[in-house]
């Protein structure tokens, strides 16, 4: 009979229901980011609870985003079949993953209105019972308020990344400014090819060691140990054990290359263009460290998190009706799923550029600054057939006629 048929149904979606949240709930605690985005959906304990089988999930998904794009990673990025490649690649997504509960969650509250108003619609109850549906008008009107909120949160925290990426990028570009110009205004009158290639060195050390403490300044503390080491290896012991063992590492660093410059035979003028060089420094550690201890207001995001769950939690409601043309309006749960998705993705997509520096190749930054300051000093006058002439005057006086 009808009845029968439909309690069967009611029967497989119930089981589907189950399976669905038993899935979803196997998720890492770790990648809970706040009251607003937990859903208190079982009473399991924390130890109960599966580790994700994937590497690649929540926060240890970030050191795959730390790219640096040659030229044939953009042949690739500008490719035709960008657009396959990266619906393929869903299912791997790390952003899709740490969102993974909430579209459970989101989709199970669809599942359980068809099954809810199919009950009703075929009187398997009696009773005053009725479907429970909501007007899309409320919908319509409210999504521009949730745009605002979603686009505004998601601007923020690409500047927040972009602000980040410029800082590292002055220091890329002054520390190659001022190991040349060290190289360059050196005055070699009365010093050994010994002694200047030792203070250049230190100067190019100094240099390296300054970025390298601000990358481990505002790096988890996974990246201590690989920290001490390339400051053991690369390093006199005692200057590499001050820097460990300061309570500001990057401050004790500059004082170091202050030091450095301060031991550069040359003109005091010039020297002050190579401390201009370290302010400079100081300049984008602070920047650096503003991003790093000031989030974007807690309020703006727990609100945005809030309505977003809410206008998602009650969109079925209103999609109900849009879906009649289907059997049992079952076509509600899939595109509740698809539009959970893409939302939900928006809003962690912000999260995830909030904290720039764990997502930006900082270690590959540091690499190339050693190495191009490394190659800067170990340039010479006329190592490539041109001579340039001897500077005549002491490089501590200043000749004013």
């Amino acid at each position: 009979t009808s009845s029968t048929e439909s309690i069967a149904m009611i029967r497989i979606l119930i089981a589907v229901l189950v399976l669905s949240l038993t899935e979803g709930l196997n998720v890492n605690p770790q990648s809970a980011r706040g009251c607003s985005r937990r859903l208190r959906l079982s009473a399991k304990p924390i130890s109960a609870i599966s580790p994700p089988k994937s590497i690649s999930y929540g926060e240890e998904s970030r050191k795959f985003r730390r790219t640096v794009y040659s030229h044939d990673d953009w042949l690739r990025h500008r490719s035709p079949n960008r657009f396959l490649r990266n619906i393929m690649s869903i299912a791997k997504s790390g952003i899709y993953k740490n969102i993974s509960s909430e579209v459970v969650a989101v989709t199970c509250v669809a599942t359980l209105l068809v099954i809810w108003n199919m009950i009703v619609r075929k009187e398997v109850l009696s009773g005053p019972f009725t479907a429970m549906k909501f007007p899309m008008t409320a919908f319509t009107l409210s999504s521009p308020s949730l745009g605002l909120l979603l686009g505004f949160r998601t601007n923020q925290a690409y500047k927040r990344w972009d602000e980040a990426r410029k800082n590292w990028g002055l220091n890329i570009n002054r520390t190659r400014d001022l190991v040349r110009m060290g190289n360059a205004f050196y005055d070699k009158t009365g010093v050994s090819d010994q002694k200047r290639k030792e203070d250049l060195k230190r100067l190019s050390l100094c240099t390296w060691a300054f970025v390298r403490a601000m990358k481990r300044h505002l790096s988890p503390v996974e990246d201590e140990v690989d920290f001490k080491k390339e400051m053991h290896e690369k390093l006199q012991e005692n200057q590499a054990e001050d820097i460990i063992n300061a309570v500001h590492r990057p401050n004790r660093a500059l004082h170091d290359l202050s030091m450095a410059i301060e031991a550069l035979p040359m003109h005091f003028l010039r020297r002050n263009e190579l401390h201009a060089a370290v302010t400079v420094f100081e300049n984008t550690l602070g920047g650096s460290e503003r991003l790093l201890t000031s989030p974007i207001p807690l309020f703006y995001s727990r609100h945005t998190a809030r309505s977003l769950s809410c206008w998602l939690f009650l969109l079925p409601f209103g999609l109900y009706s849009s879906f009649s043309n289907t059997w049992n309006h079952i076509g509600l749960i899939p595109a509740t799923a698809v539009i959970s998705v893409f939302l939900l993705g928006i809003e962690e997509l912000a999260t995830q550029m909030e904290e720039p520096f764990t997502i930006l190749p900082m270690q590959a930054f540091c690499d190339k600054i050693g190495n191009w300051c490394n190659e800067i000093v170990s340039w010479e006058d006329g190592d490539n057939g041109i001579n340039t002439r001897a500077p005549s005057d002491h490089h501590s006086s200043l000749d004013l006629e």
